[in-house]
Formats: structure tokens, C-alpha cells, sequence
């Protein structure tokens, strides 16, 4: 059976578990299950704590895992990222005092807290800067306050957190973030394990592209199809049928979600009607 490694809490895992559902896999009866076995899709689903996934698969007891790319930059674990899921943004960024002039070069050092230590250490190798990076937990808004740093290093996702803890960010991020489907890198598996990944990567985008697509029907006449093709390209080509109404014909094709309306409006303009809008429950492309 193929291991995957799931989120089992905090801000990735319901999006992970949906994702997984959408894709045709076991979703867990309650919190408590840490291991559900899907004989049906042969695989085994552990649900285990985001920071940790990237060390179990990097180790190779579990072949491929989701988590968030900050978490895996800081694991230091070699891996292989396999598809961005699209959900769970974030920035990494440093932040200091509100009304604090500061700027990456002048944090040499300086103690700076973070709970993503060795993504920090590296970032500032990168860059020749020497500080003290200080390890907490979590909190670390506090820690200029109470005088254990000067600077912090966090996940940035709306900064009001920060603000209210009276401070701002400065200087370029340090990463953006996503949630990534990954495995340990030269990941060998047998003919029937190979077959379950492959089946699992072309299942989770499918779910992807049928969030980000819909499909769009809409008559026209056939003098002016040429026209309202080109706003509907499709993936490879949409699909045209002749309407038994003489001189009219039928389209269908897929756009993407955010330009739905726009692109009604302009088949609407280049003379299309009946224009219906479909959601797309799975795909395969």
C-alpha cells in the first residue's frame, strides 16, 4: 500500500482531508483515528502533526506527505515537491517594533525569535548575515516585549496578529508558502505502489483543475462562431455541435471560475444565448 502522510490538525488539515475526499479517499470517522486504511485505493493515511510529515517522509517511513513548504523548507528534509495544492497561503517574514527602521542588513547581531529556526539560519547564510536565532514554540509576538529578541521571524498571513502586538513587518519576505503534495526524493516503489502514487497525483488534479474550472454551454449562430470560440478557447478545443434550429449551433467548453462572468458578458456581446454555467464535480485531464 502507497503511506500518505496527512495534516491531523491546526489550518491545513481540513483543507487536506477535503482535498483527499474530493479525490475519492476514506476520510476519517473522528479526530482520534491516526491511522485509516483504504483497502479499495490501497493506500494507508496517517494522520500526523504538520511539522512532523516532513520528517517521516524524508526518512522514508511514509512515501509521500502534505504540509506546508515553510515547514518543509525548515525540516531540512531533501524532497521532492510533487504539485502546490493551492490552499493554506502564507508569507514568512521578519517584523520588529512599530516605527523601527530596520532592513536585513542591519540585523547583524541581532536575536531574532522564531518557531522555524533553520529556515531563518539559512535564509540569513544566504544573504552573509550573522544573527542569534532564538527557538520558541509559539508566541513569538511577545518576545521583543519581554526582551527575549529583537526581531522575530513568523507566518504572515492578514498581520493583524502583529499589529496588535504592535508590530510591522520590514524587508522583502523570506518565502511564500502553500500547502505541496511531496515525496523523499528517488522514491522507488513496486509496480503496484508506483501505479497508486500515479493514480493519487492525477486523482489530486483533477480536484484542482475542477476547483479552478467550470463548464460553460451557450447556443450562437454559426456565422458568428469564430468569434465567440476565441473567448472560449478551452483546454484543447471546445466542443461544437450542430443545433437542429438551422444555422445555430452549440458550445461547450471549459473557462476558468474567476473569468466566468466576464466571459459570459462577452459571449453575450459576440451574440451567444442560452449561456449556462456548470460546476465541474471531478476531472481527469
Amino acid at each position: 500500500m502507497l503511506r500518505i502522510a496527512v495534516p491531523n490538525k491546526g489550518a491545513l488539515s481540513e483543507p487536506a482531508a477535503a482535498l483527499l475526499s474530493e479525490a475519492g479517499y476514506r476520510r476519517r470517522g473522528t479526530a482520534k483515528e491516526l491511522v485509516l486504511v483504504d483497502e479499495p485505493n490501497n493506500v494507508e493515511l496517517f494522520f500526523l502533526r504538520p511539522r512532523d510529515i516532513a520528517v517521516y517522509v524524508g526518512s522514508g517511513t511514509v512515501d509521500v506527505g502534505i504540509t506546508g513548504q515553510d515547514m518543509l523548507a525548515d525540516s531540512r528534509t531533501a524532497a521532492e515537491v510533487i504539485l502546490p495544492l493551492g490552499f493554506a497561503h502564507s508569507t514568512f517574514r521578519f517584523a520588529a517594533q512599530a516605527g523601527e527602521e530596520r532592513d536585513l542588513g542591519g540585523l547583524a547581531g541581532a536575536r531574532i525569535a522564531t518557531s522555524y529556526e533553520n529556515l531563518v539560519e539559512d535564509h540569513l547564510a544566504q544573504h552573509g548575515v550573522e544573527a542569534t536565532v532564538v527557538h520558541l514554540d509559539g508566541a513569538v509576538e511577545s518576545s521583543i516585549r519581554l526582551g527575549v529578541a529583537d526581531v522575530i521571524a513568523d507566518v504572515v498571513e492578514t498581520g493583524t496578529t502583529l499589529r496588535q502586538a504592535g508590530l510591522s513587518v520590514f524587508g522583502d519576505p523570506i518565502m511564500t508558502s502553500q500547502a505541496v503534495l511531496f515525496s523523499r526524493p528517488g522514491l522507488t516503489l513496486d509496480d503496484d505502489a508506483a501505479h497508486t502514487l500515479e493514480v493519487l497525483v492525477r486523482r489530486v488534479r483533477g480536484v484542482l483543475v475542477a476547483r479552478e474550472y467550470v463548464l460553460i454551454d451557450y447556443d450562437i449562430p454559426t456565422e458568428k462562431l469564430e468569434g465567440a470560440v476565441a473567448v472560449t478557447p478551452g483546454f484543447e478545443a471546445p466542443t461544437v455541435s450542430e443545433l437542429h434550429r438551422s444555422g445555430w449551433s452549440a458550445v461547450r467548453s471549459m473557462v476558468a471560475v474567476s473569468e466566468t462572468n466576464q466571459v459570459m458578458d462577452a459571449l453575450y456581446e459576440a451574440g451567444a444565448r442560452a449561456i449556462l454555467v456548470t460546476a465541474i464535480q471531478a476531472c481527469r485531464m
